[in-house]
């Protein structure tokens, strides 16, 4: 197992069970950049642990589950399922909060992460918005 696999399954553990944004926050470069499907692009290791503490905030009680695992030199890259519940307020890009549904979620997504000199540099996570608001009710009836 290589460095970028070793990073990866260390921001998994971080972001679930028991979030840890200290550890999240020592696996990201200080220039690190993300890509989220619901905050977009995000620029250096603050705005990284941010949007990770939101997401802690939001969906507890959360696991993941792989499906896929790969590493490839400097990348490693999961799918799997995110599970979880809804038990705090989701903050939505507008700056306007969504209250706690209680709703139980469970999305497949993937995230692809980039390491250089021991940290994650570059860090992409994908999975269907539509899904994830279905599932907490959030959208309207057809």
């Amino acid at each position: 197992m290589g460095e970028a696999r070793t990073l990866m399954d260390r921001l998994t553990e971080a972001v679930t069970t028991k979030p840890d944004m200290e550890a999240v926050a020592e696996l990201f470069a200080e220039n690190a950049e993300a890509v989220t499907p619901d905050a977009g692009e995000l620029e250096g290791r603050e705005a990284v642990v941010a949007y990770w503490r939101t997401m802690t905030d939001a969906i507890t009680e959360a696991s993941f589950t792989p499906l896929y695992t790969f590493e490839t030199g400097d990348t490693a890259i999961d799918e799997g399922v995110f599970s979880g519940r809804n038990t705090g307020p989701i903050e939505l890009p507008t700056g306007e909060t969504l209250p706690a549904t209680g709703k139980e979620i469970r999305i497949r997504g993937v995230d692809i992460a980039q390491v250089a000199d021991g940290r994650i540099v570059s860090y992409r996570l994908y999975f269907d918005q539509m899904e994830f608001l279905g599932q907490l009710g959030l959208l309207p009836e057809a």
